[in-house]
């Protein structure tokens, strides 16, 4: 049991590298769905450490380096591969999507590091920015002309690594107690966006970003 969170931890990193597979292959859809693998994987894992009482640097290095495969290379490949499908004017201008990879490996190092964040997050979390970067492909069924252009890919790629090292404050979606009282605003917004989901699928990603951040602002506003 003490090697359970680990296992979930590989178990993240794994369902990212397959997620990166499909997505060199094209299939930039099937890529999303183990994004949200990860993502289950890698909320399991920090509430089995805390369940278990572990505690340890390599479990919390070993996160980091799962998050930077799953939250970091996959989302870049993603709009690396959108730039490719884009008008973009040059044929090194899709490189510049990996900038998401690197301004997410820099957020998880300031987690890492910045004593503030032990409760919530200070800049917009990994998993979050990835969520909606995979559904632009999505998106882009309804809206071929926008997220087929390069300059709005540009600055999606832009906005999203400000909002990976901005100073905004986030809320965490990790539960110390199922107390309605004290978890209010998460349970809220976990409600609105299985909603969200089940209505648009992957096409709702983008609103549940804005709805996310549109709660953090009211969440510390009251506190």
């Amino acid at each position: 049991m003490l090697n359970l969170p680990n296992a979930l931890t590989c178990a993240n990193l794994f369902s990212g590298c397959i997620g990166i597979v499909f997505c060199f292959n094209g299939d930039l859809k099937s890529a999303a769905y183990f994004v949200i693998l990860s993502g289950i994987f890698d909320f399991f894992d920090g509430m089995a450490a805390r369940a278990l009482k572990i505690k340890n640097n390599i479990g919390k290095d070993l996160d980091s380096l799962a998050d930077v495969v799953s939250f970091g290379f996959l989302p870049g490949a993603i709009m690396y591969h959108l730039f490719k499908a884009s008008n973009a004017p040059h044929e090194y201008l899709p490189y510049f999507a990996f900038i998401i990879t690197l301004f997410s490996a820099l957020r998880l190092a300031k987690f890492n590091n910045d004593t503030r964040q032990t409760v919530d997050f200070i800049g917009l979390n990994t998993p979050m920015n990835t969520l909606f970067i995979v559904s632009l492909p999505y998106v882009a069924d309804y809206h071929p002309q926008i997220i087929g252009n390069w300059m709005v890919l540009a600055a999606i790629t832009l906005i999203s690594s400000y909002l990976l090292v901005s100073e905004i404050r986030i809320f965490s979606i990790k539960f110390s107690n199922l107390k309605w009282s004290e978890n209010k605003i998460k349970f809220i917004f976990m409600i609105l966006s299985l909603v969200l989901f089940v209505w648009q699928q992957f096409v709702a990603l983008p609103l549940i970003l804005l709805l996310y951040i549109g709660l953090s602002f009211v969440y510390f506003r009251k506190k």
